[in-house]
């Protein structure tokens, strides 16, 4: 480890020197990656200056406790001996997390897409609090959130709904959200207070700037339709929903929520990006299936990672087997300390899988 440390703040001295060199400022888009480049190592040189610190300070202890003679000095030095042990092992264990592997989508913005599962009516309201869960929790972080499409229900609430969240490391916090949501309640219908069970699926994906495969116009089927949806909201003015279906995959994408159809286009194109990305990565590789399943589960619809029980006021993951009774709290979009427990779960994982 300590070799790689070393190599990575050479890697951050030659950085350093480029980033203030008149020429290279020059060229903004070299500079800016450069930039990055050299933010995204600062962490890591920064505790490995810590740790030599440590190291050393512990080291000139144990020299002077081979010497020295006076009882009370003895016994100083021999608690900064054990304190500097301490801090020592603390510093590596935040090395060896900081040296993990980087999810190259962690910085980017995220489409949700949530749909009602199995539960009629009752699992679509479910979904439509999902939605403003994340909503919430989005607004708390002062993270902008764009609908993108939904479809909704007389009742209130959603069959599905898509929408951007954009902020900084957003990705890196909600890509663990993936999966089957369950609810356990009982339904404001239900005459004879029986707890009804209903879900709802949610698909975290990142949004990308530019992709590396080629979406081309022959492959895609292009429909458009008059937007509907509850209330009669613009109902049958004009034809600017659009749906547009990619041929080889059988992905299909839909967005009615602005009245331009053009702007319909750039948002339906926006969620098959990140949809084909997504399909391609995993049929390409095992290590994105790999990485997938390290995001504390497949991050696959079918998998059920989540119980929402109302009577009990209860929240309980199935992946880390994290249980809470504070769940109208969670609801309201509070969930920072289960996604803080996903993400140390899924940095041990990585941890034990490359023995380190």
């Amino acid at each position: 480890m300590i070799e790689k440390l070393d190599s990575i703040v050479e890697k951050y001295k030659e950085l350093t020197k480029k980033i203030g060199d008149a020429n290279v400022i020059a060229d903004n888009k070299t500079w800016q990656k450069l930039v990055k480049e050299h933010s995204e190592l600062t962490p890591i040189v920064d505790k490995y200056n810590e740790l030599k610190t440590c190291v050393n300070n512990l080291s000139s202890a144990e020299e002077m406790l081979k010497t020295e003679k006076d009882e009370e000095m003895l016994q100083l030095l021999d608690e900064e001996i054990k304190e500097n042990k301490k801090k020592r092992e603390v510093l590596e264990e935040e090395l060896k997390i900081l040296l993990l592997p980087k999810d190259e989508n962690d910085d980017k913005n995220v489409i949700i897409e949530i749909r009602a599962g199995a539960g009629g009516d009752e699992a679509a309201l479910f979904a439509g609090e999902l939605a403003r869960l994340y909503m919430m929790y989005a607004e708390k972080h002062r993270y902008k959130v764009e609908i993108l499409s939904q479809n909704e229900i007389e009742l209130g609430g959603i069959k599905e709904i898509i929408f951007k969240i954009s902020g900084n490391g957003v990705y890196s916090k909600l890509k663990y959200e993936s999966g089957a949501h369950r609810v356990q309640r009982v339904p404001e219908t239900e005459s004879q207070g029986r707890v009804h069970t209903s879900t709802a699926t949610v698909a975290v994906l990142p949004e990308l700037e530019q992709v590396d495969f080629d979406i081309e116009d022959k492959d895609l089927r292009i429909d458009t339709y008059r937007s509907s949806g509850a209330g009669g909201q613009h109902v049958n003015k004009t034809d600017s929903a659009i749906r547009i279906t990619h041929i080889p995959t059988g992905i299909v994408v839909s967005c009615q929520d602005e009245r331009s159809q053009l702007k319909n286009r750039e948002k339906a194109m926006m969620i098959l990006q990140a949809k084909l990305y997504d399909y391609y990565q995993g049929q390409k590789n095992k290590e994105y299936a790999d990485f997938r399943k390290s995001q504390v589960g497949t991050g696959d619809r079918s998998e059920r990672i989540r119980t929402y029980n109302f009577p009990q006021g209860r929240i309980t993951d199935h992946r880390i087997n994290y249980t809470a009774y504070n769940l109208l709290d969670f609801m309201n979009g509070n969930i920072d300390e289960l996604l803080t427990e996903l993400q140390l779960d899924d940095q041990r994982r990585k941890l034990e899988s490359l023995n380190v």
